[in-house]
């Protein structure tokens, strides 16, 4: 394994391993305006929500590796502590980077990249219409992180109207995770979409307590053929399955077709019966799956 000691690293090394590292990133798309009336936009990848009571998103727009200056939207964050926060989808990902280019003071990247300006509701920066979701902040604070090259700058903003687009809304008016086409930013030139065929779910922890992966057996655990992936689910259980069903479940005929078939040889019994449990996890039939590798 690779150690490096980050205080060692110089600026530009050591942003080059963190942002292929701590990936994938959602982009803030953000609007600001200066005290003149001249609108900025541009992408940042240090972004998240991080609180809904207040709804709060942080975002920093670092100090340039290369010269150590700072960017215009921290300029005019603090000459008016307002922006908006848009959302990006695949269709508008190449107009996006287009907006990142370093254009001069007062050129307005909503005219050099091509996007609609659309004016906002609460605060002065305009939202981008494109964008299938605007979310138009006020800025509470900005908090410098250091002041060397590629320090951040959190800027910490306060969600004030959310504008979302209809065509990404179900049935039931909330945002459809499917339709909404989000891309997020990885190391260098590399981004990521998230289509339908990367989409899964995890079934949040159960509230009234998973069994754990160490309650089950230590065969299990070290098992050859179920991951770890496999484990977690196995250990989000309820509970552990008693004698009397275990009892009845070996009468099952996959069951007892592999029980049957490998008497006295304990290491393929072991692997057929995982194996089985794994094509049972992989139905989505977990309790299944832990009777299973309990029989």
């Amino acid at each position: 394994m690779l150690t490096l000691d980050a205080t060692t690293l110089g600026p530009a090394a050591l942003q080059n391993y963190l942002q292929y590292a701590i990936a994938p990133r959602p982009i803030c798309f953000a609007s600001t305006i200066d005290a003149a009336g001249q609108v900025n936009l541009s992408p940042f990848s240090f972004f998240n929500l991080v609180g809904t009571n207040p709804p709060i998103c942080v975002f920093s727009p670092a100090r340039r590796v290369r010269d150590n200056t700072i960017k215009h939207t921290l300029e005019n964050v603090r000459e008016i502590a307002e922006c908006v926060i848009n959302i990006v989808s695949y269709d508008m990902v190449q107009q996006t980077s287009l907006a990142s280019t370093e254009y001069g003071k007062g050129v307005n990247e909503f005219l050099k990249a091509g996007f609609t300006m659309l004016e906002a509701e609460t605060v002065r920066p305009p939202r981008v219409a494109e964008a299938p979701v605007q979310l138009e902040c006020v800025v509470n604070q900005v908090i410098p992180l250091g002041d060397g090259h590629g320090a951040g700058n959190l800027v910490v903003a306060e969600i004030r109207r959310i504008h979302i687009r209809e065509e990404v809304l179900d049935g039931e008016g909330k945002i459809d995770q499917l339709k909404l086409d989000l891309v997020a930013r990885l190391g260098g030139d590399w981004y990521c979409r998230v289509t339908p065929e990367s989409l899964f779910k995890v079934p949040k922890p159960l509230t009234s307590l998973g069994i754990g992966v160490d309650a089950l057996p230590p065969a299990v655990r070290r098992s050859k053929v179920l991951t770890g992936n496999d484990l977690g689910v196995l250990g989000n259980l309820a509970s552990v399955p008693g004698e009397d069903a275990l009892e009845a479940f070996r009468q099952r005929e996959d069951v007892k077709d592999i029980l049957d078939a490998t008497i006295g040889d304990p290491s393929n019994r072991e692997r057929e019966l995982h194996e089985l449990a794994r094509t049972y996890l992989q139905q989505n039939r977990p309790e299944e799956a832990l009777m299973v590798v309990m029989v």
